[in-house]
């Protein structure tokens, strides 16, 4: 019992000297915070604006990837990242959250699309942040467990559902393909628009029929992602804690020396430029080329990397700015799509064991494929595994989710090359084949 006290007592003195905190505030003040913003709620006042996306997602991001890091266990297996992304959901689901909080939240992550901002941040300032010989060694050997995942894993995944009673052509047109698809707007419906335009049938219907699985894939591929990492942490031997290649060069022990260089916000600013700048340069690429703008950033990125072009206090400020928003804005970013991304209700309608084994037979496929094919390429099989699951993920929400659980957030530019690339190759056969059995 006196021990019980005191650490009710030592909570309460953590708790006046400022010392708990909750994200980047102190348990007072976020409390307060809160409170005010869902006042505003129930009074419908919360701005459709920025500010009003702000001041849903951050509380409620920070709240529950706090909570996810103090549970014993299972905040070894990505326990913030998932309650981030899954419990607004559930709230959603259950009608808890008002219009107003929800139209917020949409302002702010599909008409202002903070997710794209987010990516580039992370993309930008990881690619100009790592030594450029690590770099292009990491795109030139993911190819390989990239095209043979997808490839082993259609197989696979079609194969588990004909066992189950599933035709082939069912099993991989709306359970296998949009699993590796490459998520929802770059890959579900590019889909259902190939499929309505061939088989003469509603746009709308097939939308709804492929989304369940991209989501229940992108669930998968968060809990084996949760799985390698905490084995990459039992054997230190099959993970490079970040690091994708394993390759000898001069200046290796530098490259890999965490940077303590005090922030610079005159370098941080400078790169929101940059990263603006080659994301805008990525879309012109794309109206000219056809392939996909993000895709485009990230080999543009690449070149300047490569290539030097940048100041070295440029590319400091980069990898500064990239430290910031994945170290702040991780986890509100979930919640936001949990909020607005994950539809449980379209999931729920499609559960079957015979659905949930042929996706999980996918992704663990996919998988498994990066991590075998790692010690033929010379490559550490966590990272190789955790890269090849971004490809059963929605896009750029599925890469995020992903590599958060795992806590690698710096091989963004390789999952989403796995990501964008790999779905649009998924998406171009898938539509070649069902337009030659439909000829």
């Amino acid at each position: 019992m006196t021990e019980r006290r005191d650490t009710v007592m030592g909570m309460m003195q953590k708790i006046q000297e400022n010392k708990i905190y909750i994200g980047s505030l102190p348990l007072p003040i976020f409390i307060v915070c809160s409170i005010i913003v869902i006042i505003a709620a129930q009074l419908n006042m919360l701005p459709k604006t920025l500010i009003g996306g702000f001041a849903v997602i951050l509380p409620l991001g920070w709240c529950l990837g706090t909570i996810g890091q103090n549970i014993p266990f299972f905040k070894k297996f990505g326990a913030p990242a998932i309650l981030s992304l899954i419990v607004p959901s559930i709230l959603v689901y259950y009608g808890v959250f008002d219009e107003n909080t929800l139209a917020a939240t949409k302002m702010l992550m599909k008409d202002s699309n903070f997710l794209l901002f987010y990516i580039a941040s992370l993309v930008c300032g990881s690619i100009l942040g790592m030594h450029r010989v690590i770099l292009i060694q990491g795109f030139i050997r993911m190819m390989i467990p990239m095209l043979l995942g997808m490839c082993i894993a259609a197989v696979v995944g079609v194969a588990v559902a004909v066992a189950f009673g599933d035709t082939w052509e069912h099993a991989f047109f709306y359970t296998v393909s949009p699993v590796m698809a490459g998520g929802i707007g770059e890959g579900v419906l590019q889909l259902s628009n190939a499929y309505s335009n061939i088989l003469n049938q509603n746009y709308d219907f097939f939308v709804s029929a492929l989304i369940p699985a991209t989501v229940v894939g992108n669930f998968f591929a968060i809990t084996f992602t949760a799985i390698m990492s905490r084995i990459g942490e039992l054997k230190p031997q099959l993970s490079g804690h970040g690091q994708l290649v394993k390759i000898e060069f001069d200046g290796l022990a530098d490259a890999l020396k965490e940077d303590k260089t005090p922030l610079d916000a005159r370098a941080m600013s400078g790169a929101i430029m940059i990263l603006a700048t080659l994301f805008i340069f990525g879309m012109i690429l794309e109206k000219i080329t056809h392939f996909p703008g993000p895709v485009l950033m990230i080999i543009a990125t690449a070149i300047v990397k490569y290539f030097r072009l940048l100041p070295e206090s440029v590319e400091r400020g980069s990898q500064q700015w990239y430290k910031f928003i994945s170290g702040n804005f991780t986890f509100p970013l979930m919640a936001g799509l949990g909020l607005l991304y994950i539809d449980l209700g379209s999931v729920v309608n499609v559960l079957t064991v015979p659905y949930f084994i042929t996706i999980i037979s996918v992704v663990l496929t996919v998988s498994m494929t990066g991590f075998v094919c790692s010690f033929f390429l010379k490559m550490y099989p966590v990272e190789a595994s955790i890269i090849s699951s971004c490809q059963s993920g929605m896009g750029g929400t599925g890469d995020v989710a992903i590599l958060s659980t795992a806590n690698r957030m710096n091989l963004m530019p390789f999952a989403q090359v796995a990501t964008r690339l790999g779905g649009a190759l998924m998406v171009i056969c898938t539509t070649a084949l069902l337009r030659y059995l439909h000829m």
